[in-house]
Order: structure tokens, then sequence, then C-alpha cells
């Protein structure tokens, strides 16, 4: 008994990516379930323009149709962050003019070609100012201060400012770089949360002084024992409390306290909140959710000239991702911001 011969339609249906064919009157002879779900319903015996509609896929089909061969387009869902992106290879398959699409998502590769090209743009961004006003300087002092001994120190002292921040932002390049390489690698040393904070304050109680801010820490009795990264999360912490002590203001308080919680719910046991509150003029509740992009500011010309990379909270975030922590940010113009950071503790193996 002779093997039944293998349909188009059957064969089309097996295709692991949305597939489908058109024959030589230019109608949709067969599509498997991933079509269906990618392009909609009842599209069987309806013209290829119906379903496909955009310019450069409808432009390859007419090519193979024309005998041009093989073809490649790119087919677009949605719109911004909800949209999908498929490469789409078509083929003719010498049966009768039929020619097989078959479309394959590329979605996040697209997505992170923009992110590569996005981030460069933006460090391009960021040193070319600082590097145009170097040059400036070094071309005025070279000639019309030559012999200008004030206009040299002032100068000097603006150049110096400016390498400093090309500097600190080269350091937070490399160290999101360095977080970014270590996000899966869970830390497996157990510290005492407080111990890494009272560190921080004690590094950061002269910066506090010479902004004329106080810093008040609560950070309770009981040992806040998470598994952790010491180094990374007092990086955490000094980004936190120094943004507090920038942004809050001379002769304000920054209020530092540390929560055990026997039941968080988000991190499903028990958990230690750290809070770091000032009362500097808040923030639009509408930048909130981008806080944590990299070089995104809510005042782009008041973070620059306190020394800002747009990059602090960004190592933030990976940090924390990597210690299944999360944070919360709770604000308002006008009532001073909160930033929370919930961490997972370790239970006592006693």
């Amino acid at each position: 008994m002779g093997d039944t011969p293998v349909t188009l339609t059957e064969l089309v249906a097996a295709l692991p990516l949305p597939s489908l064919t058109i024959n030589a009157n230019e109608r949709i002879t067969a599509l498997n379930a991933g079509a269906e779900a990618l392009l909609g319903q009842g599209l069987a015996e309806r013209h290829y323009i119906t379903a496909l509609r955009q310019p450069g896929l409808v432009a390859a089909v007419e090519k193979c149709f024309a005998g041009e061969g093989p073809q490649q387009a790119r087919f677009v869902t949605g719109a911004g962050d909800s949209g999908a992106t498929y490469d789409v290879s078509l083929r003719p398959l010498g049966r009768d003019g039929v020619v097989l699409l078959s479309f394959n998502d590329v979605t996040e590769m697209a997505q992170a070609g923009q992110m590569r090209r996005d981030f460069v743009a933006n460090v391009s961004h960021e040193l070319r100012t600082p590097l145009t006003a170097l040059m400036g300087f070094i071309e005025t002092l070279q000639g019309p201060a030559r012999d200008d001994t004030a206009a040299r120190e002032r100068f000097l002292e603006i150049m110096a400012k400016e390498a400093e921040r090309m500097n600190r932002l080269v350091g937070e390049l490399l160290s999101l770089s360095r977080v970014e390489a270590e996000e899966r690698v869970r830390p497996d040393v157990r510290i005492d949360l407080r111990d890494v904070l009272n560190a921080t304050l004690r590094n950061l109680a002269p910066v506090a002084a010479e902004s004329g801010v106080t810093l008040a820490p609560n950070l309770g009795n009981s040992a806040a024992t998470v598994l952790g990264d010491a180094d990374q999360l007092m990086q955490v912490f000094t980004n936190l409390i120094e943004n507090a002590i920038k942004y809050g203001g001379r002769d304000n308080s920054v209020e530092i306290t540390a929560q055990i919680i026997a039941q968080d719910t988000a991190m499903r046991g028990a958990a230690v909140h750290v809070s770091v509150r000032d009362h500097g003029p808040g923030i639009d509740p509408l930048h909130i959710p981008r806080l944590t992009e990299r070089f995104y500011r809510v005042d782009s010309h008041r973070s620059r000239s306190l020394g800002g990379t747009g990059l602090g909270l960004a190592i933030v975030k990976h940090i924390l991702n990597r210690h299944r922590g999360r944070m919360k940010v709770t604000s308002a113009p006008g009532e001073g911001a909160e930033f929370k950071v919930i961490l997972p503790m370790e239970e006592s193996s006693t």
C-alpha cells in the first residue's frame, strides 16, 4: 500500500513559524494557526493584499511573482512598545506559481538593536558637551587668554570640572556594564544590611555637612540579614542618599529608616524595607516610571549642574534585580520624595 502524498495545506500547517501560501491568482490558499493568529481568521481564498497590506511586503510578493527569486521583507504590527517585528521569508515553490511566506518574530532583536543605538547616541551626547567645552577653553588659553592670569585660573577650574564629569560618566558606564554582567548571579553571602547602611552614612557624612543637610537614621535594633553583595548594596544606598542630599536642599533633613516586615506580599516572606526620604521639591508622578531609564533626567540642566550622569538609578535597578529586590518611589511636587528599597530577608538557620 503506497503512502498518501502530503498536501500543501498539511505541509503549511506543520511549519513551526506562522506561514501561508499565495497562488498565481494572488489568492491565499493555505495558512497555519500561527498565521491566523498573526493576520486574522477567514483569509483563505482572499486576495493577499487584504491580509498583508504593508507596501514593503506587498512589493516582495510581486517580485516573487515576477520571477525575481526568493525575497526578504519586514512586517510590523502595532506601534510603540506593544508592536511586534517580523522578518518575512518569501520563497517560490515552483509549482503553479505558488509563493510561501514564513514570518519570524524578531521583536526582541529589533528592540535590542534600537536600545544599542539609543545608548550610543546618549553616551555620545553626554560626552560631546564637556569635550566641546574643554576644546573651547584650550583654544582660548592658547590664544586670547594666553597671558590673562585671572581668566586662566577661572578656565582651568571649569576644565577640571568638565574633565571630572567625563571621568564620572565613564566610571558609571563601566559600573553599569559590570552589574549587568552579574545580574543573573544571585549573591550568597549573609550580611546585616544595617552594617552596609552605617558604612554608607559614615562615608556621606562630610557631603551632607557641606550641603547643610542633616542625616537622620533609624535602623532599628534587630539584625536585617540578607544574602547580598555588600559593595553593590553600598552603591545602591550611596546613590539614593546622595541624591536626597543633592535634591533635598540646604537646611533640610534626609531620613533613612530600616524596617523588618515579617510577611511582605511582594517578597512572599520576610523582607527589609529601607526608606530614604528627603524634603525637597518632589517629583511629578509623570516622571516616576521612567526614573530608572538610562540617561533619563527629570530636570536635565539641574542634574548636570549637580554632577549627575543620568545612570545612577539605572545601576540601582540592575543591582536590586540581582538581589531579587524592588524599589518603590513615592513623590509629588512640593512634598519631597521617598525611595524605598525592598529586599528579601535570609531566614535564620538556627
